[in-house]
């Protein structure tokens, strides 16, 4: 017996979905394929996310449409958006479909067409590429995560500053060098140190058309004060990857 708002996934983490016989034991005793959770939550979608190729077909053989929606998506859609192609070539093999439009009237597989794979499933007859501009933005995302793709864990704050370089960041925020001893030593162990203290540190870059003002452990690049310095006769983004609630980004000034 398993309660309505548990549908026999109860106690399920997120890695508990990789665990093939245990989610097979679980749907054996009665788990609901179709439910997960409260509300319109679906099992294959965690699945799909967070699960392993060999669950979401286990899932999917067991549901009555792969191509059900959760909040306007398929599981297909969230595989792709989560960067899961072992999981999507699953559910593409159980039947879900790729063109299906949905969100914006993109579908999984022109989804798929601007991320890491873009050959992840074929094009069929009919069906639309991107366009140049959308290739172009594809294209630059590629290039721009590459730029961050050191950064592993949460916690970090940046903003990217259009139109100024390095100098002129650190001239707005009047700010003087730091002790390199104390900062390698704050790199090193972060969290051993006071936050108040450590969050007056922040490294300063000049990148192509701008700057970058990063702290591997803290917010300070993104709060009120320093963005609208920063931003002052440009624009900024900020960005806070807060490990409790998750990225907080905005974007501070005009465009002149």
């Amino acid at each position: 017996m398993v309660t309505a708002h548990e549908h026999g996934w109860s106690g399920m983490n997120w890695e508990g979905w990789q665990d093939y016989a245990d989610v097979r034991r679980r749907l054996d005793e009665g788990a609901d394929p179709e439910r997960w959770g409260r509300g319109g939550s679906r099992a294959l979608h965690r699945a799909a996310v967070f699960g392993s190729p060999e669950v979401v077909a286990e899932l999917a053989g067991r549901v009555a449409d792969v191509d059900a929606l959760e909040y306007g998506t398929t599981a297909l859609w969230e595989a792709i958006m989560s960067d899961r192609p072992e999981n999507a070539r699953a559910l593409a093999a159980a039947g879900a479909d790729p063109w299906r439009p949905l969100i914006g009237g993109w579908s999984p597989g022109r989804l798929s067409l601007a991320g890491p794979i873009p050959d992840l499933f074929s094009l069929p007859p009919g069906e639309t590429g991107l366009t140049d501009r959308e290739h172009a933005a594809a294209q630059e995302g590629k290039r721009l995560t590459e730029a961050l793709a050191g950064i592993d864990h949460d916690g970090f704050g940046l903003a990217c500053v259009a139109g100024i370089e390095a100098e002129e960041a650190v001239s707005r925020l009047e700010a003087t060098p730091a002790d390199e001893t104390e900062v390698a030593e704050i790199i090193d162990d972060p969290y051993a140190y006071d936050l108040d203290e450590t969050l007056r540190i922040v490294g300063v870059t000049t990148v192509p058309g701008g700057c970058v003002v990063a702290q591997p452990w803290g917010y300070a690049p993104s709060m009120p004060g320093i963005h609208t310095r920063l931003s002052r006769g440009t624009i900024s983004y900020g960005l806070y990857a807060n490990p409790k609630s998750g990225n907080q980004g905005s974007t501070t000034g005009t465009a002149s």
